[in-house]
């Protein structure tokens, strides 16, 4: 049994609590990915709009629940690095994911006008964040203006996508790699009730391993001499990410491309509502100002990242090195390239 006070656990046990949680959340998080794919054909919302609420809310559920554990406790580093290194390192299981569909690249079989704008209202939340700091550290209640912004902004971006799924202005050519976001069988699928059962079941096994990765990656970075804006940017955010690697790459193998982008890109859309979370339950002030340097290069980093990604999506290279687009080759030069920045400190 567990000892109640993380305060008291060592450095072994908090490694074994990190491993076996990043674990659980990278089983629970496959299975989940089935359950929202059916719910996407049995509600007809379709998969770009499912992986932007359903998958990407659901999969980020652990992240969520330690960004604002680690704000609440007053580690804005490990919350701000959590959210951060979460999109980023999703982003880069894009490429991955880009690997393991030989017909043709990812973006050129999935393009789509949702996924689009779900890129589109990503670049535009994140630099949001990275405008934060830059503005007065004003707070009313605690809670800095940029908050209720970035929700606001938020919900009306995910308006949009939903708009551009149904009524889109443009659509991609169609070309014969091209994969649309067809409707399953639904006649075989479970029942919607029994559907959304073990849709909410799973979410709550990933909350809760969320909740423990808190205090054991803060002991990690106690015990190791490790700061928490590294821990979370390389340790907590992968660790949290797993259902998105692990879904993306499942999504892949069924067939279902658009929900493999839109889970992705939906989940980091979703993940920068964890700043907002965090700055709401950050009792110190603006947890925007609180960012630190390393931090802020990392997020423009990932700015850039989400700008790549764009051009491929709107390219549609059908084939490029190794079997991936340029895209995924300058995704995954970037990410490189911001864990040496981190490492170094920037130096």
């Amino acid at each position: 049994m567990l000892p109640l006070n993380p305060d008291t656990w060592s450095l072994t046990l908090s490694l074994v609590i990190f491993a076996l949680c990043a674990a659980a959340i990278g089983v629970f998080g496959t299975w989940i990915t089935k359950v929202v794919d059916q719910l996407a054909d049995r509600t007809g919302v379709g998969e770009a709009v499912a992986g932007a609420l359903l998958l990407g809310a659901a999969t980020s559920l652990s992240g969520a629940v330690l960004s604002v554990t680690a704000a609440w406790n007053g580690h804005p580093e490990l919350a701000v690095g959590n959210a951060l290194g979460g999109i980023a390192v999703q982003t880069l299981f894009l490429a991955v994911a880009d690997f393991f569909h030989r017909q043709a690249n990812l973006e050129h079989a999935a393009a789509s006008a949702a996924n689009m704008m779900q890129n589109a209202l990503l670049i535009s939340l994140l630099a949001l964040i990275l405008l934060a700091p830059g503005l007065p550290e004003t707070t009313v209640w605690g809670v800095h203006p940029v908050t209720p912004v970035l929700l606001a902004l938020y919900v009306y971006g995910i308006g949009m996508v939903r708009g551009a799924r149904q009524h889109p202005m443009w659509r991609p050519a169609d070309t014969r790699t091209t994969k649309p976001d067809t409707p399953d069988d639904t006649e075989a699928m479970p029942s919607l009730g029994q559907l959304w059962l073990r849709f909410l079941g799973l979410m709550a096994v990933l909350g809760f391993a969320g909740w423990l990765l808190e205090p054991a990656a803060t002991r990690i970075a106690d015990g190791a001499g490790l700061e928490l804006s590294v821990v979370g940017v390389l340790l907590t955010a992968i660790a949290t990410s797993l259902p998105e690697l692990v879904t993306s790459i499942a999504a892949v193998r069924r067939g279902a491309l658009t929900l493999a982008i839109g889970g992705i890109i939906g989940g980091n859309a979703f993940d920068t509502l964890f700043t907002a979370a965090s700055d709401i339950a950050y009792r110190d002030g603006s947890i925007y100002h609180a960012i630190p340097p390393t931090l802020i290069t990392w997020l423009t980093l990932t700015i850039l990242m989400c700008g790549v990604l764009m051009m491929g999506l709107v390219r549609r290279q059908e084939r490029g090195l190794a079997g991936i687009g340029f895209e995924s080759v300058g995704i995954i030069g970037l990410y490189a390239l911001g864990v040496v920045l981190m490492l170094t400190g920037g130096s």
